[in-house]
């Protein structure tokens, strides 16, 4: 890697090289012609989703401009860059662009990232851009830098007009092209759809497809179209960052969750977090919590109340509640949809802080293993690392026993709550430090 004239190899071998990478942010900026060269935009430009990220070093300046990408690697001989990325506390996971929907909702990012992904963006119709599509918010961007979008020997261009022809048939548009990138644009609304002519292709998607579903769900071959909302407003209807975090986003009306509701659920979790932080204020050393998880997102507040720390959160969202993922979004964060019944697709110990808030009940709730889910969260943390658990009192004593086995007793603080709008019954919180195992190896048995 070279930044400011400096190379820096990376473990594991070879050389990633990333030259003046504020320079490449600035021009990307002055391509798009945005006020100051900032490719933030004065706030409008927030969510950014970086594709074959490598280190992600992309996505580690962007931070620097206010702005936070999910950073995704494929899962290939390349996917040990992102447990680098990790160390390094940059937003980043592993994902696979293959016949599945990534693991998150319509609407979610106002720029893609692709700069020598190696991608096949034309396989199968298409379906991977049609994929973007449906990520990208109205007038979202996609930046591509690739061979063929300059080089002009007889199999580059082949390959550039076959996708120049499927984007202007998705009603994407070249805005800029400079030197070895392109930049692309989506349509503010359904009006370009409605103007092609019959059969043409890719189609727009059924209107009973459900554009937000991302577990489990298989890609499909068309475009999606937006919302009567948005197609009428021409836009995402989000604020700009910093204001979005707090404000009510307009897709709230589809969850069923008021503006009142939501500015109460952002009050509860602030005053929890700092009852949190009172608890470990003896124990937490100064930088010592970059990447944090919290396993059961709901609107946000969590992460929300974490803003004005040096932190940045993975919100978790659990399958039956992933439609609550794109108010995650709305509100400028990153997050994922997941099962807790199934282990988490991140390398081992790349998290300084877990949050569960009532996980282990809902667990209990399917069926599942609560000691499998102790140990998945026993693999992602990292040593000295820290969970903060919210659940009923029995779960809460049902825990307590294998904290010794799990070397979670490095410091252990158990409270009980104040009753909010939030709790669900009786609740208790459990926080544990993480030991450093400095003894040699042992086997753990939960059984």
């Amino acid at each position: 890697m070279v930044v400011d004239g400096e190379k820096i190899k990376f473990p594991g071998g070879g050389t990633h090289f990333h030259y003046g990478a504020d320079k490449y942010i600035v021009g990307l900026a002055q391509m798009l012609k945005f006020p100051g060269d900032k490719l933030n935009n004065g706030g409008h430009i927030r969510n950014v989703l970086d594709v074959g990220c490598g280190v992600a070093s992309f996505g580690a300046y962007l931070l620097h401009h206010d702005i936070i990408a999910m950073s995704l690697a494929p899962n290939d001989v390349h996917e040990n860059q992102i447990q680098f990325a990790l160390e390094r506390g940059i937003p980043s996971t592993l994902g696979v662009l293959g016949t599945k929907r990534l693991p998150y909702p319509s609407r979610s990012f106002e720029l893609a990232h692709c700069s020598r992904c190696r991608i096949d963006w034309l396989q199968r119709d298409g379906i991977l851009l049609l994929e973007l599509d449906r990520l990208l918010r109205p007038g979202g961007y996609f930046a591509y830098s690739s061979p063929e979008a300059y080089e002009q020997d007889p199999e580059n261009r082949k390959i550039w007009n076959a996708m120049y022809s499927l984007l202007k048939r998705m009603c994407w548009k070249v805005v800029a092209k400079r030197g070895q990138t392109v930049m692309w644009s989506k349509p503010l609304s359904n009006s370009c759809y409605l103007k092609r002519d019959p059969g043409t292709l890719p189609p727009l998607c059924n209107s009973s497809d459900d554009q937000d579903a991302s577990w489990n769900v298989s890609m499909k071959a068309c475009i999606t179209p937006y919302s009567a909302r948005m197609h009428k407003e021409r836009w995402s209807g989000l604020l700009p960052w910093p204001q979005r975090l707090t404000a009510a986003p307009p897709r709230l009306e589809e969850i069923g969750v008021s503006s009142e509701e939501f500015h109460e659920d952002t009050k509860i979790w602030h005053f929890r977090v700092i009852e949190y932080w009172k608890q470990m204020k003896s124990v937490i050393q100064k930088n010592s919590i970059r990447n944090v998880m919290d396993m059961n997102s709901n609107l946000g507040g969590f992460a929300t109340a974490l803003k004005d720390k040096d932190v940045w959160v993975m919100n978790v969202a659990s399958v039956k509640m992933s439609a609550r993922l794109k108010i995650i979004y709305d509100r400028g964060l990153i997050g994922t949809v997941h099962d807790w019944c199934e282990a988490f697709s991140t390398y081992p110990r790349t998290y300084d802080l877990l949050h569960a808030w009532a996980v282990f009940s809902e667990i209990k709730e399917r069926g599942c293993s609560p000691e499998d889910f102790l140990i998945e969260m026993d693999r992602i943390l990292r040593p000295d690392g820290f969970v903060i658990i919210r659940d009923k009192h029995s779960v809460i004593n049902y825990i307590q026993k294998f904290i010794t086995a799990l070397r979670w007793d490095g410091w252990l603080s158990e409270v009980e709550p104040r009753t909010d709008a939030l709790t669900g019954g009786e609740e208790r919180v459990l926080i544990a430090r993480k030991k450093l195992w400095t003894d040699g190896f042992m086997t753990i048995s939960l059984r």
